[in-house]
């Protein structure tokens, strides 16, 4: 860009008079909150993560009281929120910076990312929002505008067009108020410069328009480049709703892949019937099953399609191994469920005498 100084001044400025600024997270300089925030900010809207925010830190109001909560207290409140690996890292991180930092997070761009779940993004965004360092971030907003603003072509996730867009991101660095500036820059990805129906020009619309390659040759909507399509692959996953006298059996799915660590229900294998294998498998026995009705839930990388059953458990109901728990109705609130077996047991309550 020919004008790096005036593009900064520009957002600075943009950013004092048109910027957000009543975030709960934009209240602070404690890196704990400025963290969570950023986390939980990863691949999901403000309006979503708001109320996730707050009840979090009621429960969890420090560094420390987070660390020595056990991960299920941790995931039951991510619950809904999605990528649950950050909160496993969330919580994996706060124990080593207890046992390891004293229970601080260090100063060092490159120290905070060598943390678990924190990538360079984020470690530079809280040394710069905490500890006032000079570092650029690159998060989706901002390759979104420095994309358009530069006329960078090619999947922003691609290498080599990452590698690009972090040298631009570093030489579009102010020398003072990088704080307010790497703020602009997240505000008018968000605000201004949005994947569609961008505010390109009129009353209170981009402050650097006329410095816009994008903006300049029409090519606005077609930056930043999509991902190269492909189609995603589909599963499909029978799922068991086993009941009896008002509780549900639940299942703890393993700490990777796909809802990894949270509650769920336990899968029949492709091969299997279900009388004979609760039997045999589960120590329970079942009436017929009944389907409800399936629905399909996109993951970033394949579609699955859930088929349940519903299974009246005849005769004693425990559960034959520590993986298996039976929860009443009244405790699924406060369960660690992904948000598609949550709603999925709303519905199937609702039909069950």
């Amino acid at each position: 860009m020919s004008a790096p100084r005036e593009f900064a001044e520009r957002l600075i400025d943009w950013q004092r008079r048109h910027g957000r600024h009543d975030l709960p997270w934009q209240r602070t300089d404690d890196p704990y909150r400025v963290w969570l925030s950023e986390i939980m900010l990863q691949q999901t809207q403000v309006a979503a993560v708001i109320p996730y925010y707050a009840r979090f830190l009621e429960r969890f109001p420090t560094l420390a009281s987070l660390a020595a909560a056990s991960v299920d207290e941790v995931m039951a409140l991510w619950s809904g929120l999605g990528y649950y690996a950050r909160a496993r890292n969330l919580h994996r991180c706060a124990q080593i910076l207890l046992a390891g930092h004293g229970g601080t997070f260090p100063h060092d761009p490159e120290r905070i990312a060598a943390l678990p779940g924190i990538g360079r993004s984020t470690a530079n965004a809280i040394a710069v929002f905490c500890f006032g360092a000079r570092a650029p971030i690159l998060d989706g907003n901002v390759k979104r505008l420095l994309c358009r603003a530069l006329g960078i072509e090619g999947f922003p996730g691609a290498a080599g067009v990452e590698k690009r867009l972090w040298q631009q991101a570093d030489e579009l660095l102010p020398e003072r108020g990088v704080a307010a500036y790497i703020q602009a820059q997240m505000d008018m990805g968000a605000t201004i410069c949005t994947r569609a129906r961008p505010r390109c020009q009129g009353n209170n619309g981009c402050p650097v328009a006329d410095l816009c390659v994008a903006l300049r040759e029409d090519r606005v909507a077609a930056l930043p480049t999509p991902r190269p399509g492909k189609t995603l692959p589909e599963r499909s996953a029978t799922l068991l709703v086993l009941h009896a006298d008002g509780r549900v059996l639940l299942e703890r799915r393993p700490p990777a892949g796909i809802w990894g660590g949270l509650l769920s229900l336990p899968e029949l294998p492709a091969d299997a019937e279900p009388v004979a294998y609760c039997e045999q498998r589960l120590g329970l026995r079942i009436g017929a099953a009944s389907p409800a009705p399936s629905f399909t839930h996109g993951f970033t990388h394949f579609r699955l399609e859930v088929r349940p059953l519903i299974c009246a458990v005849l005769g004693a109901a425990q559960a034959a191994e520590p993986r298996l728990q039976w929860l009443a109705r009244a405790e699924l609130d406060r369960a660690a469920l992904p948000a598609p077996i949550r709603g999925l047991l709303e519905r199937a309550f609702s039909a069950i005498p």
